[in-house]
């Protein structure tokens, strides 16, 4: 059974700021930096989009003196195709909590 779940709003960021630069291999604390996750949130999302067959990982070859392998990201083809597919749909309105309901902005 495949999930139709739509994505996270933090996975979609991580999707957009991956499809922005798709053939590049990314850090991931540059991704963190850029998309405003920090760790706790963001590797358990590339994880997940890496064991779906959306982001080709590897590690670090060329490593700076000091520091230890970094693990690397980019999108796969499946990836960009799907970054690109949620980037095309319509973005649902905000929702805002008033009292204990949670109403759309608009």
């Amino acid at each position: 059974m495949t999930r139709t779940r739509r994505p996270s709003p933090q996975t979609l960021a991580v999707l957009a700021a991956l499809a922005a630069q798709p053939a590049t291999w990314r850090h991931g604390y540059e991704l963190g930096q850029e998309v405003g996750l920090k760790a706790g949130s963001l590797y358990p999302i590339l994880i997940r989009l890496s064991e779906r067959g959306l982001l080709d990982a590897a590690w670090e070859t060329e490593l700076a003196a000091g520091r230890p392998p970094r693990h690397l990201y980019r999108l796969t083809d499946a990836g960009a195709q799907l970054a690109a597919q949620y980037a095309a749909e319509p973005q649902p309105a905000p929702l805002t909590r008033t009292g204990n309901q949670l109403r759309s902005a608009w």
